[in-house]
């Protein structure tokens, strides 16, 4: 799978944006039906999505679509129409505010019923956003619901709304949390949904920081995401985009230990041993698994 270090959120109604988001160094592009589109402009913004994914080149990107919510009068069409008209261009539809498994039952259905009438051989995948108590209650069962899941997404405004969290900030997304709690007042909830992700083997994404001129506090947020087994964070301005990427991507330090640690696993197998040694340190399959996957991640991303 493509790395998913930065995703960036890009407003469906504004066709300039775009281009430019097509351009850029965000590893997926993430165009928005709806919280950044107003109610009026929900119609709009459809159509233009869907002219946007077939007329520019998206080779270089994951490319996915947030729906709305599946309680509001747009989400079924949003659903049906992007799927139906660009369902061969997009590697995901992201679904907001999942609550329960029925949510992606119907998803995958329309999707399958799509794919079917369209003779389309792709299978297009399923972002699941975990935005609320419920949500992270049955993250598992989510999950499980179908095997077009590929991602569980932290929601961090609407889940502070859901169970009734002082809001701290003016955008509700991350910043300046330090002030009223002695730690990462959102350590749980975020290790908690990577947990199910990850025990199901589907990825976790972190929700986006607000303030996009506080590039030290979108530093020490992302830190945070990527040591709690974050895959990669959501951003909401291409200015984020590199401060991201670099905290998500393998470091030279990182790459050199894991071909350490690969080279000794190989060495210990082909002598017959079951315990590895690297560095006066034993290492279990575990870490020759995490090893693994940083070194695949720096060949995929030509680092090696």
């Amino acid at each position: 799978m493509k790395p998913r270090r930065s995703n960036l959120s890009v407003p469906g109604h504004l066709k300039k944006m775009h281009g430019k988001a097509s351009e850029s160094q965000a590893d997926v592009i993430m165009l928005d039906l709806e919280d950044s589109v107003p109610v009026e402009e929900k119609a709009k913004a459809r159509e233009q999505v869907i002219e946007s994914l077939r007329d520019l080149n998206w080779e270089r990107k994951t490319v996915t679509v947030r729906i709305n919510a599946l309680d509001t009068p747009f989400a079924y069409r949003d659903l049906m129409e992007v799927a139906e008209h660009a369902g061969h261009v997009i590697d995901a539809i992201v679904i907001p505010k999942v609550n329960h498994p029925g949510d992606i039952y119907f998803a995958d259905r329309m999707l399958g019923g799509i794919e079917m009438g369209k003779d389309n051989s792709l299978t297009i995948g399923i972002e699941a956003s975990i935005e609320t108590a419920e949500g992270l209650l049955n993250a598992t069962d989510i999950v499980r619901a179908s095997n077009r899941v590929k991602t569980l997404v932290f929601g961090i405004a609407d889940y502070s709304a859901s169970i009734g969290a002082r809001l701290v900030s003016i955008s509700g997304h991350g910043e300046k949390e330090e002030e009223l709690y002695p730690g990462h007042r959102w350590h749980f909830a975020i290790s908690n949904m990577v947990m199910h992700a990850k025990a199901n083997g589907v990825l976790a994404i972190d929700a986006p920081y607000g303030n996009f001129k506080d590039t030290d506090g979108l530093r020490r947020s992302a830190v945070m995401a990527c040591a709690l087994g974050c895959d990669g964070k959501w951003a909401i301005h291409p200015s984020q985009i590199d401060i991201i990427n670099e905290v998500f991507t393998p470091s030279p330090a990182d790459i050199a230990l894991a071909a350490k640690v690969i080279e000794a696993n190989a060495l210990a197998r082909s002598e017959g041993k079951g315990a590895i040694a690297v560095e006066g340190r034993m290492v279990d399959q575990a870490t020759v698994r995490l090893a693994t996957k940083v070194w695949e991640q720096a060949k995929f991303l030509q680092l090696i």
